[in-house]
């Protein structure tokens, strides 16, 4: 079984209300296994995140779960740049000591601090899918 990361978002962001997108990749680092990511979306939240853990419960893989963010001004998107390089170095030291970090070389997270995700939803029929991508398509470009 592969494994689902998405963020954690408290219960009134507004992020749940952007499209998001789905990155398959290898759920490890072994040499052997080296493919280019397939990017999938946009999606519902709930969507991608139905969609995502029924790709990888019968295989090792690794799903990246995330919004995204419909920037149409350059500014606005070295905005969000420049908060999430300041919300990086905000983070105390102690956040991230050394023992959660050389689990693999280049990982910077501790695979065995799973956050609990919620219970996926059944997975969205064809139909529903693409009345999702023309709510989204309408809520973009609105």
């Amino acid at each position: 079984m592969g494994a689902i990361v998405t963020l954690d978002l408290p219960d009134d962001s507004p992020a749940y209300d952007l499209p998001w997108i789905i990155t398959f990749g290898p759920a490890s680092d072994d040499e052997d296994e080296v493919w280019e990511p397939v990017v999938c979306g946009p999606y519902s939240r709930e969507h991608a995140l139905a969609v995502a853990n029924a790709v990888v419960t019968d295989e090792e893989l690794l799903a990246v779960v995330e919004p995204l963010q419909p920037h149409t001004e350059i500014d606005a998107i070295k905005g969000e740049i420049a908060k999430a390089k300041e919300l990086a170095a905000s983070y105390d030291d102690e956040d991230f000591a050394e023992d959660d970090h050389d689990d693999h070389e280049g990982h910077d997270h501790d695979h065995d601090d799973h956050h609990a995700l919620p219970e996926p939803s059944a997975l969205p029929t064809a139909a529903e899918l693409k009345a999702g991508f023309t709510a989204i398509a309408a809520r973009l470009s609105a």
